[in-house]
């Protein structure tokens, strides 16, 4: 029978030793771990040095790297130094052993630039060591390394200038991308937007009127930016360069950016003041919210109904004509009333003046007396019906010209109830609307005194 576990021991872990043994120093931090046995101090790293600051680089460094401290010994036919034969930098051979190039294409339209610009580019690149090459038939600039090449990475500047000459910058600006201090980014928008059209609109908004607001955005980056066609060409140092990507690719993405240019304006103003080196600056930012508000999205019960309502076998309704809302709403049969006297008068009126000028014309009027009449009874459908009063029937020997449909409405049911007594009227009578309805009234009074 095996025997059963005893009580724990009370000596302590190793781990726990060397704990006890740290806490007795005087730099004993309770935060930070205990340090492991790659974890030693560095007499040469400390708090003052600044890791991202870019020491200056000349040919005398590599001069210095490639001897090693060996005196040069001189030749013996001409006196000159061994490395000078060789191009290099030093250590009797040159410092590029590889040759390293690169191609750039340009546009069609640059050539001519080029072409004037070029000598300015190769004097430039011959101080460096680097040879450059214009191709105009192929349309592409090269540029590569040689012997005397000393920088090994001067081929990326050169590099970045051709590039930037491609993309329509100006050859005093480009050529200060050969310095160290100086970076450059190209910054591709075309195939952010779709619509050709909107990105026109979003290219626009970030030069502003004018350009102010590309200058603001200099002012505030430390940076050059220059807009052409699909690209935004940008140069300075490398924190302004990722502050004005992000300003350039938000402004495509339809946030404008005048919203970045108050921000960094509070932060160029917070970063004047020490006080506030160590501080949290959200309190200071300007926080914009967004004024487009969502669309609600409809739930599943209203999806589900929307479904079935599409899924139906029956076509749907027909939508209704212009005469079926007229007729339902009761404006085609009031329209029909009145247009019945409108037309009447119309047509007496072109009648009575066709009879009173058809002598009088002659044959070589024939066409513009046609014109008139007919612009005569055009208008007098938009003249208002006479009024048909008993003294103007009496005073004018004629039958009335203008009556409307309730007037001959109310003489037919005046003919049906008088239709029995001695005394008729005839539909033809020139009797006025207004005397036949009190006529209708007088005798619907005698009928109900007889009963």
């Amino acid at each position: 029978m095996s025997a059963l576990p005893g009580p724990p021991s009370s000596q302590p872990s190793k781990r726990s030793q060397k704990l006890a043994a740290a806490a007795l120093r005087e730099d004993f931090d309770p935060v930070r771990k205990p340090r492991q046995k790659h974890d030693k101090p560095k007499p040469w790293d400390h708090d003052g040095i600044d890791h991202w600051a870019i020491e200056p680089f000349s040919r005398e460094d590599v001069m210095m790297g490639g001897t090693s401290g060996k005196s040069v010994k001189k030749s013996s036919s001409g006196g000159k130094n061994s490395d000078a034969k060789a191009g290099g930098g030093g250590g009797g051979g040159p410092l590029i052993l590889e040759e390293s190039s690169f191609c750039v294409l340009f546009p069609k339209y640059r050539e001519k630039y080029l072409r004037e610009v070029w000598p300015v580019v190769t004097k430039a690149l011959k101080e460096c060591g680097v040879k450059c090459e214009l191709n105009v038939v192929e349309g592409s600039m090269t540029v590569a390394t040689t012997r005397k090449t000393w920088d090994p990475f001067i081929i990326f500047k050169a590099r970045d200038l051709i590039k930037l000459l491609s993309r329509s910058t100006p050859v005093a600006q480009a050529v200060k991308i050969l310095d160290d201090q100086m970076q450059c980014d190209v910054i591709k928008i075309g195939g952010l937007v779709r619509n050709k059209e909107r990105f026109v609109k979003r290219r626009q908004r970030l030069l502003g009127p004018n350009g102010s607001t590309l200058k603001a955005l200099e002012l505030l980056t430390e940076c050059y930016i220059l807009v052409q066609g699909n690209t935004v060409c940008v140069m300075g140092p490398y924190k302004g360069l990722k502050t004005a990507r992000r300003v350039v690719e938000d402004c495509i993405k339809n946030v404008h950016p005048i919203y970045h240019i108050k921000s960094l304006m509070i932060r160029k103003e917070l970063a004047n003041d020490p006080r506030l080196a160590n501080e949290n600056w959200e309190r200071f930012l300007p926080n914009f919210k967004k004024r487009n508000v969502q669309s609600r999205r409809p739930s599943a019960e209203e999806k589900e109904k929307a479904r079935q309502k599409s899924a139906s076998p029956f076509p749907p309704a027909q939508t209704p004509r212009k005469e079926d809302l007229l007729a339902a709403s009761g404006e085609a049969e009031l329209g029909s009333r009145l247009g019945g006297g409108r037309g009447a008068a119309a047509s007496a009126s072109a009648a009575s003046a066709g009879a009173s000028g058809g002598g009088s014309k002659s044959a070589a009027n024939g066409e513009d007396g046609s014109a008139s009449k007919g612009k005569r009874s055009r208008e007098a459908a938009f003249q208002l019906p006479k009024s048909s009063s008993k003294h103007a029937s009496t005073s004018s020997g004629a039958a009335p010209t203008s009556d409307d449909g309730a007037g001959a409405t109310v003489r037919a049911l005046a003919k049906k109830l008088k239709s029995g007594s001695s005394t008729k009227v005839r539909g033809d009578s020139p009797v006025a609307a207004a005397d036949v309805s009190a006529y209708v009234e007088g005798g619907a009074s005698q009928k109900r005194r007889k009963k």
